[in-house]
């Protein structure tokens, strides 16, 4: 990965940081209802999950979708940019899913605007992943670097989330994501060299998740 400079590092952690208020903290991407039927009962289960979820998931397209997404805004190519944030709306197989997506980006886009750093875009995206790329660009971050921190920040954010449900001590939380770094690495790695054939994932059991989340009779998190 290519060094970055302190001012550089500084955007990058508030762009990634848990503290960013776009709402990402009320959301579990189905981790609640999975926890709700005892599908995940312990630190163990929580990794198995997750590590799968890196594997296989969304968040793989998602990040490989984020380098396209820059280079698009990189090269002011608006049409391209709307092609993909199109396709991460396709992506997301709930309304649930897709309703997170697009809080997020208003949130984000909002964020933005108030730190006297407006956006420049034909159309405003609808999904977070497309206003992540145009805020990295607009802070002139690098690509490899953003990708990274967006996925450590969706990562956190759910071990966060199991450290709650589950639940678990802060230290088991702390040492699952240290345990998962590699994997991180990983699919910043697949993001930047993917090929359009490599844009699927298995997310079935998300789905339905995501489905019977919902109907959950109490619940912590919005997805």
């Amino acid at each position: 990965m290519v060094p970055v400079d302190p001012v550089t590092l500084g955007r990058l952690l508030q762009l990634s940081s848990a503290a960013l208020p776009i709402g990402a903290f009320a959301y579990s991407e189905c981790l609640e209802y999975l926890v709700a039927q005892g599908r995940i009962r312990d630190a163990v289960g929580l990794r198995r999950w997750l590590s799968d979820a890196l594997a296989y998931g969304p968040i793989q397209v998602d990040a490989a979708i984020l380098y396209r997404a820059m280079a698009a805004a990189a090269e002011g190519n608006a049409e391209q940019l709307c092609y993909w944030d199109a396709w991460l709306g396709a992506t997301r197989e709930s309304e649930e899913l897709r309703a997170q997506s697009k809080n997020m980006a208003r949130a984000l886009w909002r964020l933005a605007e108030q730190l006297g750093d407006g956006l420049a875009a034909d159309r405003t995206p609808e999904h977070f992943v497309s206003v992540y790329a145009l805020v990295a660009v607009r802070w002139q971050l690098p690509a490899e670097a953003s990708i990274y921190a967006y996925v450590h920040s969706w990562l956190a954010n759910l071990i966060s989330a199991g450290v709650k449900l589950i639940p678990l001590g802060q230290t088991a939380g702390q040492q699952l994501l240290w345990n998962l770094h590699g994997m991180i690495q990983g699919v910043t790695e697949f993001a930047m060299r993917a090929s359009p054939e490599d844009l699927y994932s298995w997310n079935t059991g998300q789905a339905l998740a995501s489905m019977g989340h919902e109907t959950l009779y109490s619940r912590l998190f919005r997805s």
